[in-house]
């Protein structure tokens, strides 16, 4: 715990900072997650309604000092990519949402176990 006063504001001060800093970061989240739940659903009409307010809110995080600005470009290209794959295979991109969240079955390779061997069956066998 700081003793001086400068000190203690600057913990007051980084704390609120960093509340902000997570509740913008946050937003960003919900709104692609948002976008993304349209895509998933096939409907073409919602998503292009809600990039523009994703891609806001992202440049928002920027201007900001929250999300770099290359980290930003990279996740609004990500969300227009996706969204004219919907434009362009509406069936495809919806299976492919459903095949990518269904679990992987993956069965587990039979392995025989050898029998340990022990210095009583090897004197054993030895005799």
């Amino acid at each position: 715990m700081p003793n001086i006063k400068s000190a203690k504001k600057r913990v007051v001060v980084t704390e609120k900072k960093n509340s902000q800093n997570k509740m913008i970061r946050s937003a960003v989240k919900t709104a692609i997650k948002k976008f993304n739940a349209a895509l998933a659903a096939g409907d073409v009409e919602a998503a292009e309604k809600l990039l523009p307010e994703t891609v806001s809110v992202i440049d928002s995080a920027v201007s900001k000092g929250i999300l770099h600005k290359n980290n930003a470009a990279n996740k609004k290209s990500a969300l227009a990519k996706n969204l004219n794959a919907l434009k362009a295979n509406p069936k495809a991109v919806v299976a492919e949402e459903v095949k990518e969240e269904a679990p992987a079955v993956e069965e587990a390779p039979v392995v025989e176990e050898k029998p340990k061997k022990t210095r009583a069956k090897k004197a054993e066998k030895a005799e």
